[in-house]
Parts: C-alpha cells; sequence; structure tokens
C-alpha cells in the first residue's frame, strides 16, 4: 500500500456546483475511486500552514505527495529532511518550484509534472491581461459599476496594441504560445529573451527577434510578459535596477512565479509612474496574504493593476488535462514503467529539464 497526500485548494459550494473542479479538495483530481481502488491511502488536504498543519504531519509518511501550483504545499529542504518515505513529488500542473529541487535531488526523489497542461490557458490568460492593461479596462470597468461615466477620465491612458514592442522574458511552451496570439495585433516588434534560441523557423513563424543582452531586451519595450521558470537565476531578476531598464510608462504581465519580480519594487515603480500598469495572477506566498502590496497597488491615475488570484492554468479544461496528467505519472509508478519525458523535473538525483537544471 502506498501513502498519499494530496495539498489542493478549497473549493467549497462552487466544487459542488461544478463537478469539474478537479482542483479541489472535494473532487480529488477525479482520482479517490481510482487510487483507493488498487489499495493504496489518500491523505487529501488544504491545511498547509504551520507545524501542526495537516500537510506538516502527513508528510512525514507519505510515498507520494501531489500539490497544484495554485495552492502549492511547499516541500522546503527541511519538510523533506522529515518526509521518510517520501519517493515521489507530482505538481498538479506546471511549475515545481515549491519544491526544493536540490534536496530532492539529494534524495533521489522524483519530481514530475504535468507538462503542457496548462500552455494554451496561461497564454490566452497573458494576452487577455495586456490587453486588460493596454486598454485600461479596469479604471473604465470600475467607473461604470460605481454609476460613474466620464471618458476622459480612462482614455487618457487607453492605448492599442498595435505598433507597440511586446517581449516576453521566455519562450518556451508558454512563451512561445503567447508570441503566435499577438501576431494578429501587428505590433511593431515581437521580442524574447532566452537561453537558448527558438528553431529558425519557429522563429520565422511569428517574426520574433531575440535578444540576448537582458538590459538591451527590456530597454525596447512597451509591454514585458513574463515566462519563465523560477530558479536561483530568475529569483528577483524583475527588480529596481532592471524595472529602470524598461521605457517609462511600460507594462508588466506576470503569470509566471511571483517571485521573480521583488513585490515591493514592482509596487514603487508602478506608485512613481515609471511603469503604467501590472497584472498577472502569481504571487509569493500563495494564497497572498492580505497586506500583499500587489493587492492595492495603483498608478497615478487609481489604474494599472490588473492582479487576480491565481487561476490562469486552471481552466476547466486545463483541470482536466493536470488530472488526466496526474494519473498516467501515478499508473507508470505504480507499474514501474518508464514516465513521459517531458513530465520530469528530477529523477535518480539529476535534473531531467534544462529549464531548472542548466543554468
Amino acid at each position: 500500500m502506498v501513502k498519499i497526500l494530496m495539498v489542493l485548494y478549497k473549493g467549497g459550494e462552487h466544487a459542488v456546483e461544478q463537478p469539474r473542479l478537479f482542483g479541489t479538495i472535494e473532487n480529488k483530481l477525479g482520482l479517490e475511486e481510482w487510487i483507493k481502488s488498487q489499495g493504496h491511502e489518500l491523505i487529501v488536504t488544504d491545511d498547509k500552514e504551520g507545524e501542526n498543519s495537516v500537510f506538516q504531519k502527513e508528510i512525514v509518511e507519505a510515498e507520494i505527495l501531489i500539490t497544484t501550483p495554485f495552492h502549492p504545499g511547499y516541500a522546503t529542504k527541511d519538510v523533506i529532511a522529515k518526509a521518510k518515505n517520501l519517493k515521489l513529488c507530482v505538481t498538479a500542473g506546471v511549475g515545481s518550484d515549491h519544491i526544493d529541487l536540490t534536496a530532492a535531488n539529494e534524495r533521489k526523489i522524483t519530481v514530475a509534472e504535468v507538462t503542457g497542461s496548462n500552455v494554451v490557458s496561461v497564454a490566452e490568460h497573458v494576452v487577455m491581461t495586456i490587453l486588460n492593461l493596454v486598454r485600461n479596462f479596469v479604471p473604465a470597468h470600475e467607473q461604470i459599476i460605481g454609476g460613474d461615466w466620464n471618458v476622459a477620465a480612462v482614455a487618457k491612458n487607453a492605448y492599442d496594441l498595435e505598433g507597440k514592442v511586446v517581449g516576453t522574458l521566455g519562450a518556451g511552451r508558454i512563451g512561445y504560445r503567447v508570441l503566435q496570439r499577438l501576431v494578429p495585433f501587428d505590433c511593431k516588434e515581437l521580442l524574447y529573451y532566452d537561453y537558448q534560441p527558438l528553431p529558425a523557423e519557429a522563429e520565422k513563424a511569428v517574426k520574433a527577434r531575440r535578444v540576448e543582452d537582458l538590459k538591451e531586451f527590456l530597454g525596447q519595450l512597451d509591454v514585458l510578459t513574463v515566462n519563465c521558470p523560477l530558479h536561483e537565476g530568475t529569483r528577483g531578476l524583475i527588480n529596481k535596477e532592471t524595472l529602470s531598464y524598461l521605457k517609462k510608462g511600460a507594462w508588466i504581465v506576470n503569470t509566471a512565479r511571483g517571485a521573480i519580480c521583488v513585490k515591493e519594487d514592482v509596487a514603487e515603480a508602478l506608485k512613481s509612474g515609471h511603469i503604467l500598469g501590472y497584472g498577472g495572477d502569481v504571487w509569493f506566498p500563495q494564497p497572498a496574504p492580505k497586506d500583499h502590496p500587489w493587492r492595492d497597488m495603483r498608478n497615478g491615475s487609481g489604474g494599472g493593476n490588473a492582479m487576480v488570484a491565481h487561476y490562469s492554468g486552471t481552466t476547466l479544461d486545463a483541470q482536466a488535462r493536470y488530472a488526466a496528467g496526474v494519473k498516467r505519472i501515478l499508473t507508470s509508478y505504480f507499474g514501474n514503467k518508464d514516465y513521459t519525458p517531458s513530465d520530469i523535473i528530477v529523477i535518480d538525483g539529476q535534473y531531467a529539464s534544462k529549464a531548472y537544471g542548466q543554468r
């Protein structure tokens, strides 16, 4: 018998109303019956904070940890040290930075995620948020909800996306799909910054240009979209210094990981007017505390904030994909069969993914 610990988010009445909310503690990725039918033990919780949490208590004996990027159970070095039986960590979704990968490698714990399960969902959210910021949508909507009508007040910070320079920090599965979706908007130029160039045909298809120097890259942008993994090389990459490289009045969209951007520096750049807007759905930590500066930051005109809870990659369509992917990974583990190579982040004490392992 294998003991499996799932850390998911609470759905409450919404999980009852919508059974396709697989990522909730109520619906358990749709896998409860299947797991128990094979004689395994399943513990499911959303209680993950503090030493006395269900997560901290149950991880001690768990052989498999399954969690999501949206309500992550943080498998730190200390947590992994006390998880004596832990052999497999599975991310129901994409992005395994909530796991100390170095500690996992030292213990030869396999870390897997459902690669590709969220790419369309997140790319669509990125484009939506870019348009939201560039068109100054949130203040315009809030004005109407509040019973007002002042076209000048919202139009003064509303622009077209056409003719702007847009760049993606990271041109992997999500970043490239963002570029694809931006092509019809006739941007002045599409740029990307990545540790490796796109294949020539892929680059040509989206008419994008690679810029290898970060300062040069940021300095050309009207819109920056962050689509890279979080690791030692990207943590805090968007900070007071790198924000200063951006054009005055630029917009930033971050659906990658909150910790890539220094929260205080972003809030100050928005308040000062150096950037005109910041939007996305990723925070650190998650759930975001009530006093997180991104909750209520604004630009000088009272707009520029397009932040939401972390849900871009957990649409109902994406949840179906990552639930099926978790089952695929567990099937390989239970049957002692090879995993799908693209799902593996670390295995046998080694990085299997260039995105996390080659820095």
